[in-house]
């Protein structure tokens, strides 16, 4: 039988160097994900959390061990085939939405289908639609960035970074950025998500979050406790 672990560290370790110094960000964590999970991963500032979230996400290697995505060990990649990795199966929000200002709301979730060759224009233009109807923010498809509300840019970012079906979401301190009334907004995009089975992996200081996680982890000093 297929494993049904979406992703899995055995050991990985990323090591940062500081003249002689070497600083373990994320220490010795072995990690099992299973495909539909919501974790939530909790833990003070510098303790390993964005770190990990990178690993995860393909945007970085480890210095030691192993990060498998769906199977595929990501230390033995180059840098093109982790853009690829990333591309296909990783999704990311993040906590200053990274959008991009000189393209509409629409635009902006085009883009992942545009970066993996993904339909014709006219195929991408109604599945970003969808994606933003999903996110109820259909009537701002015509919008720049600038004029939408934080909560409205965090949902056209949890949009695009869905658009392609990634095999996991990955989001750092996706309400973070936000008041309380328009994080309880993006709160229920990602609730919603995960209710469709979505994998979904969340570093955060938002208790709504954490509440309606499947698991928690608890993060210091480069290790999960």
């Amino acid at each position: 039988m297929a494993s049904q672990n979406v992703v899995e560290l055995i050991e990985a370790t990323k090591i940062y160097r500081l003249g002689e110094s070497a600083l373990p960000a994320v220490d010795s964590v072995s990690l099992a994900i299973e495909r539909g999970e919501t974790l939530a991963i909790v833990g003070p500032s510098g303790s390993g959390k964005t770190t990990l979230l990178n690993l995860i996400a393909c945007m970085d290697k480890p210095s030691e061990g192993k990060v498998m995505i769906e199977q595929t060990d990501t230390s033995t990649l180059d840098a093109d085939q982790l853009a690829e990795l990333r591309a296909e199966r990783v999704g990311m929000v993040f906590q200053f939405f990274n959008l991009i200002p000189v393209l509409t709301a629409v635009e902006n979730v085009e883009m992942p289908m545009v970066y993996a060759g993904i339909g014709t224009r006219e195929e991408r233009r109604e599945r970003a639609l969808e994606m933003l109807e999903s996110m109820g923010i259909a009537d701002k498809a015509g919008r720049y960035p600038s004029q939408l509300s934080g909560g409205e840019r965090q949902r056209v970012s949890i949009a695009r970074a869905v658009v392609n079906g990634p095999a996991i979401l990955v989001a750092d301190e996706p309400t973070g950025n936000l008041d309380s009334h328009t994080s309880k907004m993006v709160f229920e995009s990602l609730r919603s998500l995960s209710q469709e089975g979505q994998t979904t992996l969340i570093a955060t200081h938002d208790q709504n979050v954490v509440d309606y996680a499947g698991r928690i982890l608890q993060m210091e000093d480069g290790r999960l406790s």
